[in-house]
């Protein structure tokens, strides 16, 4: 397979717009139902919550389970070792380049794509939605929900590694391998989540549908590039 053929295998094509913005609506539409719909009060923590009865009701199927919980916060090493990858590259681009616009165009908008993540972030942590169903050990009261912070953490870092594995990797079947590693530790950490009854059915949801749509967003600003070199 020639250079060429693999360039134009790795061109990524634009999702349409209204995609990203339906599922961006959904998140907002799930927010506002979590603040304002069948709000109920949890007796373990004293605090309100939204879906009060499709949240419950998940919670007593699933119980607590710490072994899930430690088990999707120590996958998150692997989040803090690709983030930090490409930040390396990043690094060692801009020392060599002298130029912080010669940096690669895509590791520029993976800069931009973890800003807004982490202004998520705090803006959830600033701005309470609901609280966690109990009280973490450690923890004088129980801490913000909605969304799940690591769920989107790790959904939009891994996902957004998966775009660019194959654009900084030229071993084909270490990409794969790669790319593996990353839908697996997203799903065990979504499952996990769910799961470990430390999020809401509803934090869970509010983490992936915001991670779909900043990582369909990426895909797009990622499409802008091939199309200017044509």
């Amino acid at each position: 397979m020639t250079e060429e053929m693999k360039r134009k295998r790795r061109c990524r094509k634009k999702i349409n717009p209204i995609i990203p913005c339906m599922t961006g609506l959904l998140f907002v539409i799930l927010m506002i139902l979590v603040m304002k719909v069948d709000v109920g009060t949890v007796e373990a923590t004293g605090t309100t919550i939204g879906l009060y009865h499709l949240n419950t009701g998940f919670a007593a199927l699933t119980g607590i389970n710490v072994i899930w919980y430690k088990i999707t916060t120590v996958l998150g090493i692997f989040l803090v070792l690709f983030a930090a990858g490409f930040a390396l590259i990043g690094l060692l681009q801009l020392i060599q380049r002298k130029n912080l616009w010669k940096v690669d165009y895509e590791i520029l908008s993976l800069g931009g794509l973890y800003a807004v993540v982490i202004a998520f972030y705090v803006l959830f942590d600033k701005v309470v939605i609901n609280y966690r169903p109990i009280i973490m050990e450690g923890e004088k009261a129980p801490e913000a929900s909605f969304p799940s912070s690591h769920t989107m953490l790790v959904c939009v870092v891994m996902g957004s590694a998966m775009m660019l594995l194959d654009r900084y990797i030229r071993d084909e079947k270490l990409v794969k391998i790669l790319k593996m590693v990353c839908a697996v530790v997203i799903a065990i950490t979504v499952i996990g989540r769910l799961i470990c009854g430390v999020h809401w059915l509803t934090d869970i949801m509010g983490g992936v549908l915001l991670s779909v749509t900043l990582l369909m967003i990426f895909n797009n600003v990622l499409a802008m590039k091939k199309r200017r070199k044509k």
